[in-house]
């Protein structure tokens, strides 16, 4: 009964929050007045002319995509370098030693991809200083620059014969500045009332009630926590992540911190149909997301709650202090929302929920997604779909007044396909390499499902793991390294390129002969389009591991 009360009351603030947020964001990025304008005006202008930004210039894709390139690049570099020197320098009071090169390149490009896989322990590996000038800002930024890429693709989209979309420094300062800043100070401070850490403390030993010695590690948490929530970031400064107690001490705190990974990506729907003056689209794409959302926690619940193992129910791996659906809610929400944060070991769940966990990733994220990720990889499906209705209906398929050509359906499918090829390419390789295998703790389909699901998390820029994977090793902190940064950008390079093929066409007014893609119908359709591509694309590898396993585990047969 109480799961259901926390389940209905996370889906009453998050249809509640949405569209208010989604309204603030539209002014932020449209100029107008808004709630912070008279705080951060004057520092947003300051910026501008310390950086030497003009803010009234614009350019085109290709411009907007080597500056978004270039100053990814060089968060990679420095977030690199300062793992390498990080024993010499101050604000280190565990005396943590320099990073090895393979994992702080890992690490690098994980979180500038807004991915934070983690092959590492965090109290046990990165100093005060790196978690804060290389891992939370790329917290922000990375957020920052998913946003930025969603606001150019909007520009595209409602563009009249234009060959602009905006400036990209402009679109990141403001994302950063006006929405993710404001945002993880207010949770920041709500996460320490309710006990999470934020200070400056060295680690302490202590003795136990059995005479053992324990270290207790300290750390300004609170604050890299609440934009690793936000921002859908999920790096834990701790090595348990979200289950540890400093972290994540109550089930308030729990509800907090889940709620607000998807608040950001919930409003982004609504923003976009406001800056494309119709917000009917933008509670089509809006319900897109949540009834996929819910159709797989649904499925992750039923899962979890009719799996018992000698008479108990299955809690293995999870919190008593969030129990199996504060558990389960938060898995499907992470999965959805390329968030790698766990509050319960993934490697625990059931077999089915697992197996949901990896299918949404391997959707692209798009059920929500990454703070602007998700939705423009959700616009790629709706490209590819109204493209699909046309050749059904023999219509010019359309979207938002926008004729979609060969080149827009081509770009959508390279998109689509790029973490599509690295999932697969990458885990077969694994499984049939003696270094893949070396680092597995299970045999069986749950071994390939620890591998299956290491490279569906780094290729959809999750961040998540089976823990019984060992994945702090040469082979697969490079080859992971790889498909993060083909996740990432292997897609914003196509969708930039759309919004810049978009922003030059004529807008087409609607006519009888209009394919609509805000009805009730099109939303049926387009998540009719995702379940098959997902499906036909991992239905054979999904078979082998947790259907498998599935299968076994109710004939007695456990891995």
């Amino acid at each position: 009964m109480n799961g259901i009360i926390e389940i209905s009351l996370f889906l009453l603030c998050l249809i509640t929050l949405a569209p208010v947020l989604g309204n603030y964001f539209e002014k932020v990025f449209t100029g107008k007045k808004n709630l912070m304008s008279g705080v951060l005006l004057k520092i947003e202008t300051r910026t501008y002319k310390l950086a030497g930004i003009n803010p009234e210039n614009e350019s085109n894709w290709r411009t907007y995509t080597f500056d978004l390139l270039l100053f990814n690049f060089i968060g990679l570099v420095v977030v690199f370098v300062l793992q390498q020197i990080q024993s010499f320098l101050p604000v280190n009071p565990a005396n943590q030693v320099n990073v090895s090169w393979h994992s702080a390149l890992n690490t690098a490009v994980s979180f500038v991809t807004n991915t934070n896989w983690q092959g590492y322990a965090g109290e046990t590996t990165m100093s005060y200083l790196t978690q804060m000038l290389a891992l939370t800002v790329q917290n922000f930024v990375s957020a920052a620059t998913g946003i930025a890429v969603l606001v150019a693709l909007i520009k595209g989209i409602s563009g009249k014969t234009t060959t602009n979309l905006g400036n990209f420094w402009v679109d990141l300062i403001r994302s950063t500045y006006y929405i993710l800043l404001p945002l993880s100070i207010i949770l920041a401070f709500a996460l320490v009332t309710q006990g999470v850490i934020q200070n400056f403390n060295s680690y302490h030993i202590v003795h136990t009630l059995n005479g053992s010695e324990q270290l207790i590690p300290g750390g300004p948490a609170a604050s890299q926590i609440a934009i690793k929530q936000l921002g859908t970031n999920g790096g834990g400064f701790f090595n348990a992540n979200s289950a540890h107690p400093f972290e994540n001490p109550t089930p308030f705190s729990n509800f907090l911190q889940v709620l607000s990974i998807l608040l950001i990506p919930a409003a982004l729907p609504f923003m976009f149909g406001k800056m494309t003056g119709n917000l009917k689209q933008g509670w089509t794409l809006f319900l897109t997301m949540l009834i996929l959302f819910i159709l797989g926690l649904a499925l992750s619940l039923y899962s979890e709650y009719s799996t018992v193992i000698q008479g108990h129910a299955l809690m293995e791996g999870k919190e008593t202090r969030f129990g199996i659906a504060g558990s389960v809610l938060w898995s499907t929400v992470t999965t959805v929302a390329s968030n790698g944060s766990v509050n319960a070991m993934h490697d625990s769940l059931s077999p089915l929920s697992g197996m949901v966990a990896m299918f949404n990733i391997m959707l692209g994220e798009i059920i929500f997604g990454g703070v602007g990720s998700g939705l423009y990889g959700m616009i790629l499906f709706v490209i590819l779909t109204v493209f699909i209705a046309g050749l059904m209906v023999g219509r010019t398929p359309e979207f938002m007044g926008k004729k979609i050509e060969a080149f827009e359906v081509q770009m959508s499918i390279i998109g689509i396909l790029i973490p599509s090829f690295c999932i697969l390419i990458f885990s077969a390789i694994a499984t049939v390499s003696p270094v893949g295998l070396s680092g597995l703790n299970n045999k069986g389909p749950h071994g390939y499902s620890e591998i299956l699901y290491a490279f569906t998390s780094a290729s959809g820029n999750n961040g998540s793991a089976f823990a019984g994977l060992n994945a702090n090793t040469v082979f697969f902190n490079l080859s992971t390294a790889f498909c993060m940064l083909a996740g990432r950008f292997g897609v914003i390079i196509p969708v930039l390129a759309i919004a810049g093929s978009l922003a030059k066409k004529k807008i087409t007014p609607v006519s009888e002969g209009t394919f609509r893609t805000d009805t009730s119908l099109f939303v049926g359709l387009l998540i009719g389009v995702i379940l098959i591509v997902g499906g036909l694309t991992f239905f054979p590898a999904l078979s082998l591991g947790p259907v498998v396993e599935h299968l076994l585990m109710n004939n007695g047969i456990v891995f």
